[in-house]
């Protein structure tokens, strides 16, 4: 069951300030975007939008994963998306959701109405430069998603998820990355359309080889961050290496 949190917050000290939709504003930007928005939290397998659904909202992530998927005609699903603390949810002018929407883990979203929020962005020159940003650093994730499920290999797939992982969720700990994966290996695997005993075994291995320590399933040790971009087969700038 989903619920709206009443608890105070403010703009001033959102955790995502300085890389949210309204990264930019200006103080009186900010006090227009407040009378619009609420907090709600969802519950951890909480769906929070269904494809095809009516988008009464757009929202930030505050806290928490949720997942893209989108079902197909005979009913299989892809997940084809992570959305981590500071990405953004619909599209101004876009009636319909494209994706479903589901929370892996306790997801605290900062909703805005739909229609004041379109006015708001019409008015607000800050907000709009950060909707094309987002929407070109979305582009370029894609094109990164297409390479890796066309030409990495299971190594690299599972390297280069620990990548996007550690630099969104990592926290650094003297030259060490810790974090804690948003996924189970079983959605690892429907992610990097890969077996759950391939994610299981490329894992182990990379552990083996000492790329990365674990604890339990979850939580993720990364001695050389260098290291990890080797064996995702990236070079420093996020190009291939040939």
């Amino acid at each position: 069951m989903t619920q709206i949190d009443l608890s105070p917050k403010t703009c001033a000290n959102c955790p995502i300030r300085p890389r949210a939709i309204c990264s930019r504003c200006t103080a009186d930007e900010l006090m227009e975007l407040d009378k619009i928005k609420f907090y709600k939290t969802y519950p951890a397998g909480a769906s929070v939008v269904l494809m095809g659904d009516p988008m009464t909202f757009v929202a930030s992530v505050v806290s928490g994963v949720a997942t893209l998927s989108r079902s197909m005609i005979d009913g299989r699903m892809q997940m084809v998306g992570l959305l981590l603390p500071s990405d953004f949810i619909g599209r101004p002018g876009r009636d319909k959701a494209s994706y479903d929407v589901t929370a892996v883990s306790e997801l605290t979203l900062c909703h805005f109405h739909k229609k004041p929020f379109e006015k708001v962005t019409h008015a607000t020159p800050h907000v709009q430069e950060r909707l094309v940003e987002i929407a070109l650093d979305e582009l370029d994730a894609a094109r990164e998603w297409m390479l890796l499920l066309g030409r990495k290999t299971a190594r690299e797939k599972i390297a280069s998820f620990l990548l996007i992982c550690a630099r969104r969720l990592g926290r650094k700990e003297g030259e060490s990355l810790h974090l804690e994966l948003p996924l189970t290996r079983d959605a690892m695997s429907d992610y990097l359309g890969l077996t759950i005993e391939t994610v299981s075994r490329q894992m182990a291995a990379l552990k083996r080889d000492g790329v990365l320590l674990l604890e339990g399933t979850r939580k993720v040790k990364i001695p050389d961050f260098s290291r990890l971009l080797d064996e995702a087969g990236d070079d420093s700038d996020g190009a291939t290496l040939s």
